[in-house]
């Protein structure tokens, strides 16, 4: 099951005072074959395949020798945020570092291999750059600039090959995808602001610009009357969170896209009714996006929350799978009566960073069930949907209507910038989970329309299972909680053929768990908090499990107010890499 891969531990020229003099030897490049089906011991992308479903084929870790697992080598990196994952490709690790650099180590023991440091302009600040991914095809690695520059570096040797200038620096808050020979790139965009809230397609080798889809309709264009009479140029939804799925026989692109700004209906139309309380609102604010990947041209969308009020982005990864559907009410809320019971579809599977579990099909956009995620709650934001043409409606008890209204309103970063797994073998998505809601004040004196705001313990849920594992049927929408804890996370879930969940969490925990029962196999503290990341790999026969620790934005500091009481005080801003294999 794991791959013989040729040892690169010495294939340098020789280990030189100046890294940039280094480079790989024996490379070959990516394919597009490669992309669609990669090597079980490879990392190629921020979930490993082009389905998002971050699954290990590699089994040599199983839940007999879990246990034995031992720390094979750490490495320490600059200051700065820390939201991304590496890439792996025949024994070298791909990484963007903190402060906005890229570096190539050995992946056997974190020997760096070359460096690329960029000479950024007094205006930006590199170390506050939150790119999640980085992306490789052919001979290069991409990467996203803060200074609003798309780069392709010589994956031998770190030297750049071209460099394009896209935006202003908004696409360092996303990530990238390399699909069809394209270089696909997603970025925030500013308050009220248009122009950076688009998906933009770059040819890999060139580096030319093929197309941008905006993902604010604009008047005149299919769905431009869902944002009122707001002029075009003030329209913002940006697509920033973890970059979409893909499929290559289709050859179309899934992508999620944030909250429209500013966040409250008040602020951005001057009344809570100016658009819709049922989908279509605001479009494409809080849909999903399939896209044709060789022009860009919308294929459909659906949007999972209409108009939103609260800031709660559904802007993070679209699963693929082919799952057998078997809705039960117990647990499917929200159910397409045209499912025939038993019968198996190609689906698009969104959990949303502000509550609620969505599966639509993947050839049409069509409404087949969803569930509230993680609980049916009285305070949900989005708490109907019309199961025969399924549109969603918010739930107008926790709409903002008049200056200094304030809501209790479910749910808040439940999960958010950390990925969630898929383990084909179980039909069950794996999510790390906050049971969390929010506290928020509508303020039209403010830019972005609120104030205070803070995210709060769900009123009437034990604080001492504030962070968990859930286990989702995706057949039958059963959801099992696993395991809970009183601590807060932002590790990403990594599930493999060993039939184990790796998660780690902000108490420098990190953990091995029985995919079917949550039990905890194996259990390592490390230096940090741990951020996303969790990815497996191999190199000359032998399995590993890395993490990164380090610190993001808003995502680590709100938790941690929460929850900082239930553990000894947090290492904040320790950037490291922890690798661990068997002896």
């Amino acid at each position: 099951m794991i791959r013989a891969s040729s040892c690169i531990a010495a294939a340098f020229l020789g280990v030189l005072a100046t890294p940039a003099a280094a480079q790989i030897a024996d490379f070959r490049p990516v394919t597009d074959a490669m992309l669609a089906n990669p090597d079980p011991a490879d990392w190629l992308m921020i979930s490993r395949t082009f389905d998002q479903q971050r699954y290990s084929p590699l089994n040599q870790i199983d839940k007999g020798n879990v246990g034995r697992l031992r720390m094979a080598w750490s490495r320490g990196l600059p200051s700065g945020t820390q939201e991304s994952t590496p890439i792996v490709y025949r024994g070298v690790m791909y990484l963007y570092v903190p402060g906005a650099s890229i570096q190539a180590v050995d992946a056997t023991n974190g020997d760096l291999i070359w460096e690329y440091q960029r000479d950024y302009p007094r205006t930006v600040t590199p170390a506050a750059a939150r790119s999640k991914s980085l992306g490789i095809y052919e001979d290069m690695i991409y990467f996203a600039a803060p200074d609003g520059f798309l780069l392709a570096l010589d994956a031998k040797t770190g030297k750049l090959r071209w460099e394009t200038k896209v935006d202003d620096g908004g696409q360092t808050a996303g990530g990238l995808l390399v699909a069809d020979g394209k270089v696909i790139s997603n970025r925030t965009c500013e308050q009220s602001k248009r122009e950076n809230c688009f998906i933009a397609a770059h040819d890999a080798r060139t580096g030319r610009e093929v197309w941008k889809f905006y993902t604010t309709a604009a008047p005149g264009e299919p769905g431009g009357d869902t944002w009122a009479d707001m002029p075009a140029q003030e329209r913002a939804a940006g697509p920033w969170g973890l970059p979409g799925s893909y499929d290559p026989k289709r050859k179309v692109l899934y992508w999620g896209i944030a909250n429209p700004n500013p966040y409250t209906r008040l602020t951005r139309h001057g009344r809570a009714d100016a658009v819709s309380l049922s989908a279509p609102a605001d479009l494409y604010s809080n849909s999903t996006v399939a896209l044709d990947v060789q022009t860009g041209k919308l294929v459909w969308y659906y949007q999972e929350l209409p108009g939103d009020d609260w800031d709660a982005d559904h802007n993070h990864e679209r699963i693929l799978v082919r799952t057998r559907l078997n809705p039960d009410p117990r647990h499917a809320k929200w159910i397409s009566p045209a499912i025939v019971p038993g019968e198996e579809r190609d689906v698009v599977v969104t959990v949303a960073e502000g509550g609620g579990l969505f599966v639509v099909a993947q050839a049409d956009g069509r409404f087949l069930w969803a569930r509230p995620f993680p609980y049916d709650d009285p305070n949900i934001n989005m708490n109907h949907i019309d199961v025969k043409t399924g549109k969603t409606r918010v739930n107008p008890d926790k709409l903002f209507r008049k200056d200094g209204d304030k809501i209790l309103g479910c749910y808040h970063n439940t999960r958010s910038l950390w990925a969630i797994a898929y383990h084909p073998g179980r039909n069950s998505l794996y999510v790390p989970f906050q049971d969390q809601c929010l506290t928020m004040t509508a303020n039209t004196k403010a830019k972005a329309g609120w104030g205070p705001r803070a995210g709060v313990i769900r009123p009437g849920s034990d604080p001492n299972k504030y962070m968990n594992i859930g286990k989702i049927d995706l057949a039958t929408g059963e959801l099992r909680v696993l395991y809970s804890q009183p601590q807060a996370s932002v590790g990403s879930a990594l599930v493999t053929a060993g039939d184990l969940v790796f998660w780690g969490d902000q108490n420098r925990r990190l953990r091995a768990f029985d995919a079917d029962d949550g039990k905890v196999l194996w259990e390592a503290v490390v230096g940090g908090m741990i951020m996303t990341s969790t990815i497996s790999y191999a190199v000359n026969g032998k399995q590993y499990v890395m993490v990164f620790t380090g610190e993001g934005q808003s995502v680590t500091a709100g938790p941690l107010g929460l929850t900082q009481k239930t553990m000894p005080r947090a290492v904040r801003g320790h950037n490291s890499i922890f690798v661990f294999a068997l002896p």
